[in-house]
């Protein structure tokens, strides 16, 4: 009985030890949760900048979140937005005359301010924005009007809310309330949402389902939607166009997966979007720009329909670290000169939106910058986050240098390497060298460029 009453004494202090173990681990995963204000579909803001009855926008709420595979996504990616004919997602021309007008100066300087612009700059900046309508719960850096001021804080907007986007394809303003909006720049894994005043719970909520913007690696020319009320249905919006000039594309078309093996994550995702599909990423953090692709799911060749996701598995190692701190695009202070034209046809790819599920390869982990890591080779990526610096195998060895022999003896007394030279050796001389290192010749040393 003594023997089993020590044993018992001994497992129950091993439990405890266990316990503490996993609580200090606990403490040391990072920062805390941050707190994210949850904004649902038809709900008025508490401090809008714009009066909402006055009908400056309209949400849909009936919209469900579509599934992502990877929550950092760029503002280009197919899937992304969906899109209405109805000419009342948002009134742009409303929005700008309230800014424009003296008597709401304050309410346009502060409004400015929190978009990186001038007041001077509003109009030109509004014409370049497009309406579109979400298709995820999207993270936001969100602004109230509280006494005279934009109020920042992080929330997140419900699928189905109106908002205007940038030429990047970045969310910009919330079309019911007029309030700016800006990227969300925490770390999307540890994030706390709180549903309250007034903004419950939606259903069809999914932690999986949350996805943060960061900018298209270059302005879009058109924007393609997905209708929200009829998914087999895509529209062609050319950027800071309402809808007038609107074309209509079958998102049932269907493209293959092409070859992306060996290319750079950059450069596959962009790929992928000129045909329509979006990159996926199954890792805990989104792969860095200039990571090797080393396959896909599915394979090259599958037919894929418009918007539906490929997961890019790339090289050990080549991944940015958790977050979304470099999800901030450069303010808008003019006007932004559009980069080549993307494909236009039924499976447009300058910037995106799914009509069906992404593929099932299992991704929804969350994502950060990926300037912020070292790419597992030379970046040709046209973001403008990507990292231009080369990476090194680990089985690569240092480079070397094949020089002559050195001459002999070596000067006295010195602690360095003989120096490396191709030349004969000096001559000689009948005064002795003093017996300082400083006169062993300085070894020149040997850099690669990569």
């Amino acid at each position: 009985m003594t023997f089993r009453a020590f044993m018992q004494r001994l497992a129950t202090k091993l439990a405890c030890l266990l316990v503490l173990v996993l609580a200090v681990s606990g403490c040391d995963r990072g920062t805390p949760l941050l707190v994210v204000k949850a904004v649902a579909a038809g709900v008025p803001s508490l401090a809008p900048f714009f009066d909402e009855t006055s009908g400056l926008g309209q949400d849909a709420p009936d919209v469900k979140a579509q599934p992502v595979r990877g929550s950092l996504q760029q503002g280009d990616t197919p899937g992304l937005y969906g899109g209405s004919r109805q000419p009342t997602v948002c009134d742009v021309k409303k929005l700008k005359a309230f800014l424009t007008d003296p008597t709401n100066d304050q309410k346009a300087q502060a409004w400015a301010r929190a978009l990186g612009i001038t007041t001077g700059e509003i109009p030109e900046y509004l014409d370049r924005l497009t309406p579109v309508l979400l298709r995820h719960d999207t993270l936001v850096k969100n602004h109230d009007y509280k006494k005279g001021k934009a109020v920042p804080y992080d929330s997140l907007l419900q699928a189905g809310i109106a908002i205007l986007v940038d030429q990047q394809g970045q969310p910009a303003v919330k079309c019911s309330c007029g309030n700016p909006l800006r990227p969300f720049t925490g770390d999307t894994n540890r994030i706390s949402v709180k549903f309250e005043d007034g903004n419950k719970e939606w259903k069809g909520y999914d932690r999986s389902s949350v996805v943060a913007v960061r900018p298209a690696a270059r302005p879009l020319e058109k924007i393609a939607l997905v209708d929200v009320d009829d998914p087999d249905r895509g529209i062609n919006r050319p950027v800071g166009t309402g809808g007038t000039k609107d074309a209509v594309f079958d998102t049932r078309k269907t493209e293959a997966v092409p070859s992306l093996a060996g290319k750079t994550f950059g450069e596959a995702r962009q790929a992928l979007a000129d045909k329509g599909l979006a990159a996926g990423y199954d890792t805990g953090s989104v792969p860095a720009d200039g990571a090797r692709v080393t396959a896909t799911d599915p394979p090259a060749g599958t037919e894929l329909r418009f918007g539906q996701y490929v997961m890019l598995s790339v090289a050990e190692g080549s991944s940015s670290s958790s977050g979304g701190g470099d999800t901030t695009s450069p303010p808008p202070s003019g006007p932004s000169v559009s980069g080549p034209s993307t494909p236009g046809t039924s499976a447009p790819g300058s910037s995106g939106s799914t009509s069906k599920a992404p593929s099932t390869s299992p991704s929804d982990s969350p994502s950060t910058s990926p300037s912020t890591s070292t790419p597992s080779g030379p970046s040709t990526s046209t973001s403008p986050s990507t990292s231009t610096s080369v990476s090194t195998s680990p089985s690569t060895s240092p480079p070397t240098v094949t020089s002559a022999p050195p001459p002999s003896p070596p000067p006295p007394e010195t602690t360095s390497a003989p120096p490396v030279t191709t030349s004969a050796p000096p001559p000689v001389t009948t005064v002795a060298p003093p017996p300082s290192s400083e006169s062993a010749p300085q070894v020149p040393t040997a850099s690669v460029s990569t």
